[in-house]
Order: C-alpha cells, then structure tokens, then sequence
C-alpha cells in the first residue's frame, strides 16, 4: 500500500528502533508512516497527529519498530558545532562556570589541538581571552568536567529540541559517540 497523496496536518517526529529496540534514527512522522504502510515496520507508539487523503486515514506512529534487523556498519557520529558544544556544556564555562558565549579549544590548534569534540569546551569571553593560545595548566585554570562527545540522547534532543517522554525507555543507552 502505497502512502503517496497524503496530506499533513502538523510535522511531527518518529523514533525508529531496529528489530532489537535499538535506536536508529528519528525521521518525519510522514516517513515513519510509509514504512508502517509498507509493512516495513510496526507502530510501537500512535503519536495522535492523523494523515489524511481522500479514502484513507492514517494515525501517524510516534516510534516504529522495523520488522527486520539493520547492520549498522558505522559508529554514529554528532557533527560538531558551537551549538552542539554550548548545548552539551548547558551554556556553562568549563573554566569557572559562568555564562557561555563562545566555545575553546583545551589544547589551542595553534599548538596541534583537533577540533574534536574531546578538545572543545564551552568558554565565558574572559575566561577565553585569558587563555588565548595556551594550555589551561599553563596559566592556573582548571576544566570542571573533561570534555567528551555527547550521548545519542544529547543528540536527539539538540536536534529535535525536546525528547518526548516515551522515547525515554528506547533512548536508554548514554554512551559517549566516538568523534
């Protein structure tokens, strides 16, 4: 059966899990719907947004279970970006924890750092005027936490804003991604 035709009322957002409950992805709710019509996969969560075209009518799901396992030949890995680091920090100085504006590399590039998600910090403009190009031990400051890629959580939120509660019990694995 065959999805094309439909129109939607709100854009909303679907988890998919692999047939082992292991996240994947999240696609739009209109392409989690296909793959329900398609047999592809099963609804797992009704997210009570409705498509609807001239002979069918279609609640689309808000987390979808496929009906086959997916080998994933990759590690997952966040792109990084000032928002992404802000965002992981929660906006906070990793030198003395006021206010974030901007973003720091530990190790300056000037001097080999990468620009990874292991070397990057959230940083207030005087903590990172201080520390300009230099080590943070070579001028007295200190990181409050060791910077590390975020969760597959912390993605998803970055990228959809807001994790509903019931994607909670799939989302459950907060490991760290590689960069």
């Amino acid at each position: 059966m065959r999805a094309m035709g439909l129109a939607c009322e709100t854009v909303s957002l679907a988890l998919v899990l692999n047939a082992t409950d292991e996240p994947l992805s999240v696609v739009p709710g209109r392409r989690a719907a296909v793959l329900v019509l398609d047999g592809k996969a099963d609804a797992v969560h009704l997210s009570g947004v409705v498509l609807r075209s001239e002979h069918l009518s279609v609640e689309i799901p808000s987390v979808v279970r496929l009906q086959y396992y997916v080998r994933v030949p990759f590690m997952r890995r966040g792109s990084l970006s000032r928002r992404g680091v802000l965002a992981r920090d929660n906006h906070s100085c990793q030198y003395c924890g006021r206010r974030a504006d901007s973003i720091d590399h530990v190790r300056p590039r000037s001097r080999g750092g990468g620009h990874t998600w292991d070397n990057v910090v959230a940083a207030c403009r005087r903590c990172n005027t201080r520390k300009r190009d230099r080590l943070p031990s070579e001028i007295g400051m200190g990181l409050r936490r060791t910077p590390q890629p975020p969760t597959w959580t912390a993605l998803i939120r970055l990228s959809t804003g807001e994790v509903p509660d019931h994607w909670s019990a799939y989302l459950r694995d907060d490991r760290a991604l590689s960069a």
